[in-house]
């Protein structure tokens, strides 16, 4: 079974911020990671990424604010866009 994008999707919020969000089915887990999915949700505001979830092979699950690299418990496919969505709320109420 070859890779399949999952999701594709481009949100502007405001002239200079957006989230970017592409999820793939891979069929086998991405070293590091113990589920089917390789995925890069990134909110970029003025240029600069100030958030991104992904799975980099060798890294495993993980999310980046700002400068700052944490582990991040991957549960479900919903549950990863419920997470950065939150974030991505948390980020912009704390922004202004």
């Amino acid at each position: 079974m070859p890779s399949e994008v999952l999701l594709r999707e481009r949100h502007v919020l405001a002239e200079d911020l957006f989230v970017e969000i592409v999820i793939w089915r891979v069929p086998r887990a991405v070293r590091g990671s113990a589920h089917s999915f390789k995925y890069r949700l990134a909110l970029v505001a003025a240029g600069r990424c100030v958030l991104r979830y992904d799975n980099e092979a060798g890294k495993g699950d993980h999310r980046h604010v700002g400068d700052v690299e944490r582990p991040y418990a991957f549960a479900s496919f919903e549950t990863l866009i419920s997470d950065f969505w939150s974030d991505v709320e948390s980020w912009r109420r704390t922004a202004k």
